[in-house]
């Protein structure tokens, strides 16, 4: 018999396992250690650390239990994903370490809630007398709306989604599909239907193998059909003629950027950009740090005019003041255009989805936003599905920093197909956050865009990844991290239909992914309720 010591003890081996899971999670969206994996998604350690989670609910003793097991796991996870953040908040926020440490912990911890709630209703809905189908699906679709609230609620912030680890697994052919979140739904019932504990007495062995192996056939089947069907289909709807590129990376030190390091930066940007012969030059986000009005004496029109009598264009990140009286002239985080006179207007992008604390303050944080010295810390909100930017036949929508983590977003572009892009852009500073693995993390958010969306992306940034993706999600050209150079390319946008995806994210959003959801987990709760009266009232 065992002891009350044993058990605790017991219970805290249980929770130790459980943290360390979470942290493998972390590491197989992108390894963090040297070596010629670093920056490599894993995606069977997602697998097996998910897997380890889902054992662990399917045993649970207790609703209440799977809550605190879930939420251990995903505060863990959490935290080794964007544990990054704390140099943005001590080392150029200048906040002390222990308050910054605490804040990034704090978030993880509370964003691991969802998961938790989670974990709680899968055991709650779940247990175990019920098929492993049916505990398969509701965990998949709990963990998916766990997934979906972190990436909606009070703006959202889905870094480090699992569907993020599959970009190159075969799990991907399902992205133009479903999505990232659709992706992790699908490998939450991958680890569950291989964890779950077998119940003999309410399913007959014989079928359970059966629906495995039948799951598991569809599976590969549809995986290995998209695989040899792929490499046919890279050129389908190309544009005729490839569109030369300069992708800048400026790599200033973000603790000088908008300092010292100024006059500096804008020389070498100003050089590059009346150096280079490409069609299409780009600059990372805030690459001229200041307003245009700011700018030294003939910067600003010695560039324009030097565009204007040539067939070129750039694309250059910097702030502005939004248009009107009633803006009170506020600052927004822009790319703003320098055109060909052959083109009919200027083009302007300013940034719609804005991070929170560094670039808007939410609702009584302002305190927490004054303990650090963080430049351009408030600005206004572009709109939704701003007008593309055309250049020799090319349609380009561009997005900055983290708006490539919102597919659905990106996705309202696309509303009308005969006008939809043809190729996308992302300006990131990921400065902030060091030479880092969330240089890696981020190349990956963008790889998974490519494939849920059916276009190409360039990457401009300050210090990495600078690169070219085509629209299968393979990276073609790349700059190394950490140095300072120009990323020469070239890249055929794409005409072609645009992914099932994109259709239904375009017009729906999310809608469709959370009714399915709903439903699904509804629906299971709804059989356990009814077997568990039947069992109450027939006996077992």
């Amino acid at each position: 018999m065992q002891t009350a010591a044993s058990r605790h003890l017991q219970n805290l081996g249980l929770y130790v396992v459980l943290v360390v899971a979470g942290v493998l999670q972390a590491f197989a969206l992108a390894w963090p250690f040297e070596g010629a994996s670093y920056g490599q998604p894993i995606a069977a350690l997602q697998l097996t650390s998910l897997a380890i989670l889902a054992a662990v609910l399917d045993r649970s003793n207790s609703a209440t239990q799977a809550f605190w097991q879930a939420w251990v796991f995903a505060s863990a996870w959490l935290l080794a994903t964007f544990w990054w953040l704390f140099i943005s908040m001590h080392i150029y926020g200048e906040m002390h370490a222990s308050l910054a440490a605490a804040a990034v912990a704090l978030l993880a911890i509370a964003l691991g809630l969802y998961y938790g709630l989670a974990g709680a209703m899968y055991r709650r809905w779940c247990h175990q007398g019920q098929g492993v189908f049916s505990r398969a699906f509701s965990f998949a679709f709990a963990w998916m709306l766990a997934e979906l609230l972190r990436g909606t609620l009070f703006t959202g912030f889905p870094w480090g989604a699992i569907g993020y680890a599959h970009v190159d697994s075969p799990l991907r052919h399902w992205l133009p599909w479903v999505g990232v979140y659709g992706v992790s739904a699908i490998a939450a019932f991958a680890c569950m239907l291989v964890a779950a504990k077998r119940a003999e007495h309410i399913e007959n062995p014989s079928r359970i193998g059966w629906g495995i192996r039948l799951s598991l056939l569809v599976v590969l089947a549809y995986t290995w059909t998209t695989a040899n069907t792929q490499q046919p289909a890279t050129n389908q709807g190309a544009s005729q003629q490839a569109l030369k590129v300069a992708l800048v990376q400026g790599n200033v030190p973000q603790d000088l950027k908008f300092g010292a390091a100024v006059p500096q930066a804008l020389a070498d940007y100003r050089k590059a950009l009346l150096a280079n012969t490409a069609d299409f030059i780009a600059l990372p986000e805030t690459a001229l740090p200041v307003l245009a009005d700011n700018l030294p004496e003939h910067f600003w029109g010695e560039l324009k005019q030097h565009f204007a009598q040539h067939q070129q264009l750039a694309l250059i990140g910097m702030p502005m003041r939004e248009a009107g009286p009633s803006t009170q002239g506020q600052l927004t985080n822009s790319a703003m255009a320098l055109m060909p006179n052959a083109s009919a207007a200027n083009y302007r992008y300013d940034k719609h989805h804005l991070v929170p604390f560094g670039e808007f303050v939410p609702p009584m944080f302002r305190w927490f936003v004054d303990l650090m010295r963080i430049p351009l810390g408030s600005f206004g909100r572009g709109d939704l599905g701003q007008p593309l930017l055309e250049f020799k036949g090319e349609r380009i929508a561009t997005n900055i920093c983290y708006e490539d983590l919102f597919g659905e977003e990106l996705a309202q572009n696309f509303s009308d197909p005969e006008h939809s892009p043809t190729l996308m852009i992302n300006l990131s500073n990921i400065a902030w956050f060091g030479n880092t693995v969330a240089i890696d993390q981020h190349l990956h958010i963008s790889r998974v865009r490519t494939m849920e969306l059916g276009r190409p992306m360039l990457r401009a940034t300050n210090t990495g990844a600078t690169a070219i993706i085509d629209a299968q999600g393979v990276v073609t050209h790349r700059l190394a991290s950490g140095v300072q150079g120009v990323l020469s390319g070239e890249v055929k946008g794409v005409h072609s239909a645009l992914t099932p995806y994109t259709q239904w994210a375009s017009k729906l959003g999310l809608a469709p992914l959370w009714l399915l959801g709903i439903a699904t987990v509804l629906a299971v709760a709804a059989l356990a309720h009814r077997a568990r009266h039947g069992r109450r009232r027939f006996g077992p």
